[in-house]
């Protein structure tokens, strides 16, 4: 009866959540038909439109044309009719001097032909007949048309624009991108990704790439913690991401390319690895005196104190005291502070340092730190998590660090053992670690220039923790990098050898 009773209760349950997804599913098909009928309008308005600018443009165009028709008409008229004109004037001028012609030429005898002349001339241009008769208009005259009555210039043939617009249809919408993993890249906290079309689409205006971060190996979950970061606009089918800092473990990325009127649907989404060292500094083991925030450090000469008076005041909640009898009731030495990470105390006296809460046991590691330059002290490097809580960055045998002095002396120098080299350098600003676990190489570089400064070379015999000091000033620290290629290849070369002090490693 009970396993009926509970049968019965797993199938009600089921059913609620089917009938859930069901009224979702409703709910979503209702939306739809709202969607379809609103984008139909919308697409309709947006076809008339496009037409009514074809039509628009046609008319415009027609027009054109028209007036160029009427000008060229008119131009030629006004050239025909001149020359018409002259043509008439000419005849006119050339009867005339025909018909007096001929009326010299008649008389009978050669006593009346001067009497005829004079009667025919006006005085005093008797002399003036043979010249008249040869400059006469018509010799001058030419007979060949000015412009022809030809239009075909102006003629037209709309056949290939009139199939261009029988080819008018629907504008496609853009194929899905293919990213190219193989030609894509991760270096130097940048990615390049490099994509393709499926097939040749010229109508492609752009492309509109997304990404994000996941700490998710496999493919690319619907749901993230992190949003899809947008970059639109993208002219060409690659795109590299610059100065990206990789506080996770890998980046989604996908695609997708857009017309004028409508974008794709997105290319399937990939995964790719972006390895770098990640870690914090450990606020609870760090000295009293230094105050941590996240990858900030702070001096604070009132740490301690403050602390003590924390401690007291932790001791004393919850009890009656007045300033008579406080002091009699005596107050306790603060207690230790036990470490949430690897169950070590608080540095503490001289060894104002900050350890990072995240292992090196193996590979290749890179990070940075800036310093504020009027510090007194500052040091960065590498210990082993057993370094003593009174012990001081590169005075003992667990611990490999380059330590800037600014108080009385200044100095810059390389430790490790409580044995120092002095270093010939510029102090940077900003300096970069690379550790190498495995090859026992620890180097620091000017993480500007990618100077060389020093490398130590020694054998790892315990993991080992990034580490830090600061008297009198502070400091920031930036994780999340992969190891510059510029890095690589210095220690490729054996630059890291030739720049190692043996007698501190």
């Amino acid at each position: 009866f009970r396993w009926g009773q509970e049968a019965l209760r797993k199938i009600i349950t089921t059913l609620a959540v089917k009938n859930e997804e069901i009224q979702s599913f409703i709910y979503s098909l209702k939306q739809m038909l709202l969607n379809v009928e609103a984008n139909s309008t919308k697409v309709q308005e947006d076809l008339e439109a496009e037409f009514q600018s074809l039509f628009s443009l046609l008319e415009e165009l027609k027009e054109g044309m028209l007036m160029k028709i009427k000008q060229d008409r008119a131009s030629r008229t006004y050239e025909l009719q001149n020359q018409l004109a002259a043509c008439a004037r000419a005849l006119e001028s050339s009867e005339e001097l025909l018909e007096t012609a001929n009326q010299t030429l008649q008389a009978t005898d050669s006593e009346d032909f001067p009497q005829v002349l004079l009667r025919c001339l006006p005085a005093g241009s008797l002399h003036l007949l043979p010249c008249s008769v040869t400059m006469a208009p018509a010799f001058r005259l030419s007979l060949k048309a000015k412009v022809s009555d030809n239009m075909s210039h102006l003629m037209v043939d709309f056949a290939q624009e009139r199939r261009m617009l029988q080819a008018l249809k629907f504008l496609p919408v853009p194929g899905a991108p293919v990213i190219d993993l193989a030609e894509s890249l991760v270096a130097d906290n940048c990615v390049t990704l490099v994509w393709r079309m499926p097939d040749e689409d010229s109508k492609i205006d752009h492309y509109v790439l997304e990404y994000r971060r996941t700490n998710f190996e496999g493919p690319p979950r619907l749901k993230e913690e992190q949003p899809w970061m947008v970059i639109e606009g993208i002219r060409q089918t690659e795109f590299t991401l610059t100065g990206l800092k990789f506080d996770m473990k890998y980046m989604n990325f996908r695609v997708k390319a857009c017309n004028k009127a409508v974008a794709g649907e997105f290319s399937e989404s990939v995964t790719l690895e972006t390895p770098a060292f990640m870690f914090r500094l450990d606020a609870s083991t760090s000295h009293q005196n230094l105050r941590v925030d996240d990858l900030s450090v702070e001096w604070d000469a009132m740490g301690g104190k403050v602390q003590d008076i924390k401690a007291r005041e932790k001791d004393g909640k919850g009890r009656t005291a007045s300033p008579v009898n406080s002091p009699a009731r005596g107050v306790p030495s603060p207690k230790r502070m036990p470490s949430g990470r690897g169950g070590r105390d608080r540095f503490t006296a001289e060894s104002y340092t900050v350890l990072g809460d995240t292992l090196i046991d193996g590979g290749e590691h890179y990070w940075e730190v800036r310093f504020e330059p009027d510090s007194k002290a500052f040091g960065v490097g590498v210990a082993y998590r057993s370094l003593g809580r009174f012990e001081q960055l590169g005075k003992t045998a667990a611990s490999w660090c380059l330590h800037v002095n600014n108080w009385l002396q200044v100095s810059f120098t390389a430790k490790h053992a409580n044995k120092a080299k002095v270093l010939d350098a510029p102090v940077p600003d900003c300096l970069g670690v690379h550790c190498d676990f495995h090859q026992g190489l620890l180097s620091f570089y000017n993480a500007r220039t990618k100077q060389l400064l020093h490398t130590f070379k020694a054998k790892f015999t315990q993991p080992l923790l990034p580490a830090f000091t600061v008297w009198c000033g502070s400091f920031q620290v930036t994780t999340g990098l992969q190891v510059p290629s510029s890095v690589r290849c210095l220690q490729k070369r054996g630059s890291a050898t030739s720049s190692s002090n043996t007698s501190l490693t």
